[in-house]
């Protein structure tokens, strides 16, 4: 069953307890042990969430690979300051 919860983390990302469950066929409670089970070894990162989904309050635990890391946001970053000499060519 573990293996089972690491491999759709792979495939889908982070993902609420409850969309796990639903999506492995899994008792909330029985996920809830597997999930603590993995958190404690170091292969999930596990987080209380508190999500409004059309204004309805959805809380849970949000889970990810630990290896999985989010994107970095595209862009500029803060705090990069461009080099005002960088344009300019040495003569």
């Amino acid at each position: 069953m573990i293996a089972s919860i690491l491999k759709y983390l792979r495939a889908n990302g982070e993902q609420l307890d409850a969309d796990i469950a639903l999506a492995l066929n899994i008792p909330m409670a029985q996920l809830k042990t597997h999930v603590a089970h993995l958190s404690n070894s170091g292969d999930v990162i596990c987080c209380k969430v508190t999500r409004f989904i059309e204004g309805k309050k959805i809380e849970g635990i949000s889970c990810r690979l630990s290896c999985d890391l989010p994107a970095p946001a595209r862009g500029r970053k803060p705090g990069v300051k461009k080099d005002p000499n960088a344009d300019k060519f040495p003569e």
